[in-house]
């Protein structure tokens, strides 16, 4: 008597390594959110041989060649540009101001900027790039 065997091949997906593809999709894009700064204006800013970085809280300043400012994205005359900073500042006045010149601006349009800091008593940072 003949024994008939079962030679049926069942269609089989291998998922074991799609696992490991999405654990590194997932790891791509959370380190790549986190660099990705959604808050910038596009600049050219100062040189400097020491930077130093601060994980406070921040409201960033930005000022254009065309004396345009940006509190925060939001583009603001400079004669509500005092207004509009303690307006962002908590109470405790305890956040930073982060100013972004260009490196080509006067001087003088910089002191006009920092004189609101000091009238206010904020604490005013410039923004630099590396050497």
């Amino acid at each position: 008597m003949a024994i008939k065997r079962n030679k049926r091949f069942h269609a089989e997906v291998a998922t074991s390594s799609l696992s490991d593809i999405m654990f590194f999709l997932l790891l791509f894009f959370l380190i790549i959110s986190t660099l990705a700064n959604p808050n910038v204006i596009r600049m050219t800013l100062p040189k400097s041989k020491t930077n130093e970085k601060t994980n406070k809280q921040l409201i960033t300043l930005s000022v254009t060649e065309e004396k345009r400012f940006f509190v925060d994205k939001e583009e603001v005359v400079f004669e509500k540009l005092e207004e509009k900073l303690l307006s962002k500042m908590d109470a405790s006045k305890d956040q930073t101001v982060v100013i972004r010149i260009p490196f080509n601006m006067q001087v003088q349009d910089l002191v006009d900027v920092l004189q609101i800091g000091v009238k206010n008593k904020l604490k005013f940072v410039i923004a630099t790039s590396p050497k």
